[in-house]
């Protein structure tokens, strides 16, 4: 059965900086792509940042939101700085295994001073 465990959302003032980790598990196919999407209340879910198994990466916003992995550990990192109220959101990872996506369960990033 295919887990993806998030961690390191929380509380956190404009203009500081938190880092998400996403660990993939239980799947025998090649993990392909990662990466993340965030939804804010009332609104659609939005891409953040998708990186390859090779490490090529596109981001929505590169000055500010960093992705990188680790394929030895099958986790996906987010590392997110000078964070604005309007990045407040559930962040959800998700990683394909083979053909297939799958998603983790969210973790809530609140900016707000």
């Amino acid at each position: 059965q295919v887990q993806l465990v998030e961690s390191g959302g929380g509380l956190v003032q404009p203009g500081g900086s938190l880092r998400l980790s996403c660990a993939a598990s239980g799947s025998g196919f090649r993990l392909n792509d990662m990466g993340w999407y965030r939804q804010a209340p009332g609104k659609e879910r939005e891409l953040v940042a998708i990186i390859s198994p090779s490490g090529s990466t596109n981001s929505a916003d590169s000055r500010r939101f960093t992705i990188s992995r680790d394929n030895a550990k099958n986790t996906v990192y987010l590392q997110m700085n000078a964070l604005k109220p309007e990045d407040t959101a559930a962040y959800y990872c998700y990683a394909e295994f083979g053909s297939i996506r799958f998603w983790g369960k969210g973790t809530l990033v609140t900016v707000s001073s």
